[in-house]
């Protein structure tokens, strides 16, 4: 699991952990990972950490491959990710800050699902999680890059999975709105429908099981991806373009 010493990352942990039940919980916070750990152990579970941040592609793909060697994965969920919005004042997003969402929030999950449902397809079982949002559908212009990323990753989670469901493996892409989590709380503006990440964790836990293709939730999200497909583009570029930025 990536982004275990996030919000939503450390409430699938803890949904997760039970006896019998092995745990590689990876993060870039050292303190909040080792505290995530420590409460998974004491639920029953057998849990190791890797304090890494996967931005640096080329060491987590290294340490993808050590640890499925070591003891393969059967589940896998790349739960994270970065946000941000345009700055106040600025009149597009910063370049660096694009960059580096461009890295976390595609190239590396995309790349390290692709390693290891590679390695899945072979032992002809697996599951990967993927979590995206439901930013994607729309062309938000004050998070161009977080809206863009996200979109880049749900196009890839579905030509992944459509590749490797003959090799047994299924791929689940979760779309979800807020999330109530200390990082969703620093971004400004308002919440509507704000999930709380025990609620979203164990949702997604369900749709693994299941093998979904696609989870969005909540379920009006559904709804706004469809009215954004059928608006005529001027009127949604009018309404998209109206929306000021979270400040």
């Amino acid at each position: 699991m990536t982004g275990a010493s996030g919000g939503l990352g450390g409430a699938l942990a803890r949904h997760y952990a039970k006896a019998g039940v092995r745990l590689s919980l990876w993060g870039r916070d050292p303190a909040r990972l080792a505290a995530i750990a420590a409460d998974c152990r004491a639920a029953g579970a057998q849990a190791q950490v890797r304090s890494l941040d996967i931005g640096d592609v080329d060491a987590a793909l290294a340490a993808l491959a050590e640890d499925d060697a070591e003891e393969r994965f059967d589940l896998a969920l790349f739960a994270s990710g970065r946000g941000d919005v345009r700055a106040a004042g600025d009149l597009v997003e910063d370049a660096a800050m694009v960059a580096r969402m461009g890295t976390v929030n595609f190239t590396a999950p995309a790349a390290l699902s692709a390693a290891l449902a590679a390695r899945m397809a072979e032992r002809k079982s697996g599951r990967i999680v993927l979590v995206g949002s439901a930013a994607a559908f729309h062309a938000l212009p004050f998070a161009a890059a977080y809206s863009g990323t996200k979109a880049g990753l749900a196009r890839f989670a579905d030509a992944l999975r459509i590749g490797v469901a003959r090799h047994g493996v299924s791929v689940t892409l979760v779309s979800p709105g807020f999330i109530d989590t200390a990082a969703g709380r620093k971004v400004p503006g308002p919440k509507p429908m704000l999930m709380t990440a025990d609620a979203v964790a164990a949702r997604i836990a369900r749709a693994a099981v299941r093998r979904q293709a696609h989870l969005v939730l909540p379920w009006p999200f559904i709804a706004l991806r469809w009215l954004d497909r059928l608006l005529p583009r001027l009127l949604r570029d009018r309404v998209l373009g109206g929306l000021a930025p979270p400040g």
